[in-house]
C-alpha cells in the first residue's frame, strides 16, 4: 500500500515526467542558445556569405503552427470525450508535422540548388546545422505524436488521469518545438 501511495500522483507535487521533460526542453534551449550564440561570434569574424532563405521556410512554419493548434484542439476534444474530433485532429497535427519535415527538406534542396552547400561557408553550416538539429528533434516528436495514436487507436477510450498526463506531455514537447522553430527562424532572419 505504501508503495502504491509513493508512486501515484498527489496535488502539490511536480509531476516526474513533466519535470523530466521540462529538464528536457531546458538541455535543449541551452543548445540552441549555444548555436545561436557561436552562430553571431561567427559571423562578426567575417568572412561570412549572405544568402535569402528561401519562402517555403514561411510555409514550413506555418504548417508547424498549424500543426500545434490542431494537437492542441485534439488534447480539447479528449478532455471533452468527443473520440472522433480527438482523433482526427490528431491525425492531422501527425501529418502537418510530416509536411513541416517535408517542406524543411524541400527548403535545403533549393538553397543546393542556389549553390548554397553545407560545405561553402560558416554561414551556410551554421544554417543546415540548426535547422537539421531541430528536424531531428521534430522526428522525436513525431515519435511520441505515433505513440499518441496508437493510444488514440488501439485502446479503449477513456479520460484518465494518466492518459490526460501522457497527451500533455507530447502536447508540451511539440509547443515547446513549434515555440523552439520561431526563435530559430526569426533569428535567422534577423541574422541575414
Amino acid at each position: 500500500m505504501d508503495q502504491a501511495m509513493t508512486n501515484e500522483y498527489r496535488p502539490g507535487r511536480i509531476n516526474p515526467q513533466k519535470f523530466g521533460l521540462w529538464i528536457s526542453m531546458g538541455s535543449l534551449i541551452m543548445m540552441f542558445g549555444a548555436f545561436t550564440s557561436a552562430y553571431i561570434v561567427r559571423h562578426a569574424a567575417g568572412n561570412w556569405l549572405e544568402f535569402a532563405i528561401p519562402p517555403i521556410f514561411v510555409w514550413s512554419t506555418v504548417t508547424l503552427l498549424v500543426s500545434s493548434i490542431c494537437l492542441q484542439t485534439s488534447y480539447y476534444m479528449f478532455t471533452k470525450e468527443n473520440k472522433s474530433l480527438y482523433r482526427g485532429m490528431l491525425i492531422t497535427a501527425f501529418l502537418l508535422g510530416v509536411t513541416f519535415l517535408i517542406l524543411q527538406y524541400q527548403g535545403w534542396m533549393q538553397l543546393y540548388a542556389w549553390g548554397v552547400d553545407f560545405k561553402i561557408n560558416p554561414s551556410a553550416s551554421f544554417f543546415y546545422l540548426i535547422n537539421i538539429v531541430h528536424a531531428a528533434h521534430v522526428v522525436a516528436g513525431l515519435t511520441t505524436l505515433i505513440v499518441a495514436l496508437i493510444h488514440a487507436f488501439g485502446l479503449k477510450f477513456e479520460v484518465t488521469e494518466v492518459r490526460k498526463n501522457r497527451f500533455q506531455l507530447v502536447l508540451q514537447f511539440w509547443h515547446f518545438l513549434g515555440f523552439l522553430w520561431i526563435y530559430l527562424y526569426i533569428f535567422l532572419l534577423l541574422t541575414r
